[in-house]
């Protein structure tokens, strides 16, 4: 079963707000946007305001979505994640039990503690680009052995 999910690249100040997963949490050792699953009949939007919300202390007032993200399991369809930007929000940052927070240069982020799909579409959604991408991860989702990245109008 696909799960629908959401990152939201928060930016103030030429950095974005970036999330290092606790290791006991599916993504755990990386850093990411923080994010989450969307709940049965929650809109992408809703979903990650929400989950903006309970994993850094901030409230979004308004997002662009820039990419549409498919991740394959071993060949299995697994994930759909729904990528946004923003700088319009409220509130301080606070962690949470998904990890802790921290402020990083767009230009500087640590892409060998991200995860390897990162690499090729965060440049792009820096840009401005809209986009749909599909990554094919081995299973547990180890390394990718297949990938592609379609710019949308």
């Amino acid at each position: 079963m696909t799960t629908q999910g959401t990152l939201c690249f928060i930016e103030k100040d030429g950095k974005y707000l970036m999330q290092f997963k606790k290791s006991t949490k599916f993504g755990g050792g990386r850093w990411n946007a923080p994010g989450g699953k969307t709940k049965e009949n929650e809109s992408v939007e809703d979903g990650v305001a929400r989950e903006i919300l309970e994993e850094t202390g901030l409230n979004i007032r308004s997002v662009k979505k820039q990419a549409l993200l498919n991740f394959y399991n071993a060949d299995e369809f697994a994930w759909a994640v729904h990528v946004f930007t923003t700088d319009d929000f409220e509130g301080e940052i606070r962690d949470s039990e998904e990890g802790e927070l921290k402020w990083m240069d767009k230009n500087s982020l640590p892409y060998a503690q991200m995860w390897e799909d990162d690499k090729h579409w965060v440049p792009l959604m820096m840009e401005g680009k809209k986009f749909e991408a599909n990554f094919h991860f081995k299973e547990n989702f180890t390394d990718i052995f297949k990938w592609s990245v379609k710019l949308v109008i």
